[in-house]
């Protein structure tokens, strides 16, 4: 046996002697199909903050604006459960349990960070600038606070100066809340989590996982292009996008002329702000972001 693979064995067992019992797996990590042909990783998905809303026992951390990385504990995948191409040495320190996280290459670089995980061929240099902010341990047992007590005594690891549990702090007031917020998106961040103490790790979108941004923005998939008329006439009108309950609604507004040329592929999904819904549940006023490559399975 080589070496290398002696530290990982040790490392391996190092980690099951100190946290053999909160690493009680709920789902083995063979969960789902390596070559992206089963569903994606099951990840908890979160809900938007509204004011008025309870924060007793929420901690808040930053809303990193990157790509979601899921870990198994062999493997990196997307949030579509496409498999990520990170070179050797960015995942052979990696802890050999699940971890929940963000890719990020820092505030305002998230072009840099798609276009370095959707790379099949990695970029040494690249990767380089990309951290994995690991917010939660989905295979722990206990509650959020629970687990990210496991979470901070497992980080950071010495080799792999790239990975960092994400810094969290008990939410107190909306007013409180919105100031970090504020000072958050004046500094280049997208916004904040909330992260209820008290829920398990569970698999489907609600409210123990909220995220406060300073606008409403969602996803949904592209279904159908429309073209344009007068100045967009034989490009890009409208996109025909379809919300993950079924609804479909045109999104017209937010292009560039590079987009409208070039337009976002069928099947693509896509990030819109939008500002309220109207009583069909439809966004009022929708307004195209960016793609979201992130999302493709």
């Amino acid at each position: 046996m080589g070496r290398a693979a002696r530290v990982l064995l040790s490392r391996r067992a190092l980690l099951l002697a100190t946290f053999g019992a909160a690493f009680a797996l709920s789902r083995p990590v063979d969960a789902w199909a390596r070559d992206g042909s089963k569903p994606p990783p099951p990840l908890m998905l979160a809900e938007v903050y509204r004011r008025g809303m309870p924060l007793d026992d929420y901690w808040v951390s930053e809303k990193y604006d990157g790509v979601r990385g899921y870990w198994d504990g062999r493997q990196l995948w997307t949030r579509g459960g496409k498999p990520i191409a990170a070179p050797s040495w960015f995942t052979a320190p990696l802890p050999p349990i699940p971890m929940d996280g963000e890719l990020w290459a820092g505030r305002g670089r998230f072009a840099h960070t798609v276009s370095t995980v959707r790379s099949q061929t990695p970029v040494d240099a690249a990767w380089r600038e990309i951290r994995f902010m690991v917010f939660d341990l989905p295979a722990a047992s206990g509650d959020f606070t629970a687990r990210l007590g496991t979470l901070r005594k497992l980080l950071p690891v010495t080799d792999a100066t790239w990975l960092f549990a994400v810094p969290q702090q008990r939410a107190t007031t909306h007013e409180a809340l919105q100031a970090l917020l504020d000072k958050t998106v004046r500094m280049g961040g997208e916004g904040l989590m909330l992260h209820r103490g008290a829920s398990p790790y569970r698999s489907e979108r609600n409210a123990d996982l909220l995220k406060v941004k300073p606008f409403d923005d969602a996803d949904a998939r592209v279904v159908a292009h429309i073209g344009g008329r007068g100045k967009h006439a034989g490009r890009l009108g409208a996109l025909m996008v379809e919300m993950p309950d079924g609804k479909r609604f045109k999104l017209g507004s937010g292009f560039s002329d590079a987009e409208r040329e070039n337009p976002p592929a069928i099947g693509a999904w896509v990030s819109y702000r939008y500002n309220g819904t109207n009583p069909s549940g439809l966004p009022r006023f929708a307004r195209f972001l960016r793609v979201r490559d992130d999302m493709i399975s």
